[in-house]
């Protein structure tokens, strides 16, 4: 016990030396996702068919994580300075923002997202427009710089940076949420700009705790893999690091792997919302592409993990450019 006390007094001191802005607002977060836990036991309120502090719980926790992620990312910019601090600065402000309007709209008992009913909720879903944008570019700032950093091994430099670049992929795939129904365009006073349901109003039923439509495509499902990816490939990169059997070469190249294909996926996903399908009843165009996926991952691997058959897939290069 007094190790594991240990370790996170360690994480917390490293977090905090390497950008005091994120690790701020991550514990701010994980504050503001307790106190949106407790709210959820005393407010019986629904918004969209669920109680009205779910949504800003999930926000919370995952921006807690998010901020925790990126501070640690930040500490490897030690060649950008500026970058580093002022990126951090703007995300977490920008990240700040966008909560205390979720939290604010559940409270009032309302929506935050897409929400344009009156001119203060018009206003209020302006002011996250404007903060999501924000923080979207702090992270393309930061994932730049980090594109440039020099950082070993090969493996961990390459599985930080392809996190960061999928996750930035990831968060401006939300825009796809932003569409507008032929019955919105043709209505200007319509209370709604956009929706994460396909094929049916917001609030269906849903799966347990993320709330997903089980009946429709539901756009928050690929939103939700993108922006984490870069916590799901270092952590990848984590457990190949620990695999002592690996060279560096087969360790980064699982890394590639691992990002293709989590590109792949998330692509998947995004083509089966807009389709309005809900993900547990895939049709057999959706299964035929997550089989060839899953095909990809088990060739790669094994050419990857296997040398011979690495050095057997070389050589047929070799002789398809020879007579080329």
């Amino acid at each position: 016990m007094k190790s594991i006390v240990r370790s996170i007094r360690s994480l917390r001191t490293s977090l905090w030396e390497a950008s005091p802005s994120l690790a701020a607002t991550g514990w701010l977060m994980l504050a503001d996702f307790v106190i949106c836990l407790v709210a959820m036991s005393v407010d019986t309120r629904k918004i969209t068919n669920v109680n009205a502090w779910i949504k800003p719980a999930k926000f919370g926790l995952s921006s807690a994580i998010t901020c925790f992620t990126l501070a640690g990312m930040a500490g490897y910019l030690a060649d950008w300075p500026r970058i580093r601090s002022w990126g951090a600065r703007i995300f977490a402000l920008s990240i700040a923002i966008e909560i205390l309007v979720i939290d604010l709209q559940a409270a009032r008992g309302t929506t935050s997202h897409f929400n344009v009913s009156t001119p203060f909720d018009k206003a209020a879903f302006m002011v996250m427009g404007v903060s999501i944008c924000a923080l979207w570019l702090s992270m393309a700032a930061m994932t730049w710089a980090l594109m440039r950093q020099k950082i070993k091994p090969e493996s961990w430099r390459w599985a930080l940076r392809l996190g960061l670049l999928l996750s930035l992929v990831g968060a401006a795939g939300g825009g796809f949420m932003l569409r507008q129904s032929p019955s919105e365009r043709l209505a200007p006073g319509h209370p709604l700009f956009g929706a994460h349901t396909v094929g049916a109003p917001d609030g269906g039923p849903g799966l347990p705790v993320v709330n997903w439509n089980i009946e429709h495509g539901d756009l928050r499902i690929p939103h939700f893999l993108g922006l984490h990816a870069m916590q799901a490939i270092p952590l990848i990169g984590l457990w190949l690091f620990r695999r002592g059997k690996l060279s560096e070469l087969q360790r980064t190249r699982i890394v590639w792997l691992a990002s293709a294909v989590y590109v792949e996926v998330y692509a998947l996903l995004t083509w089966q919302a807009l389709r309005g399908q809900a993900l547990l009843h895939p049709d057999a165009w959706t299964l035929i592409a997550a089989f060839a996926i899953v095909i990809q991952l088990a060739l790669g691997s094994a050419v990857i993990r296997y040398a011979p058959l690495a050095n057997a897939v070389n050589r047929w290069i070799e002789v398809i450019e020879v007579r080329a």
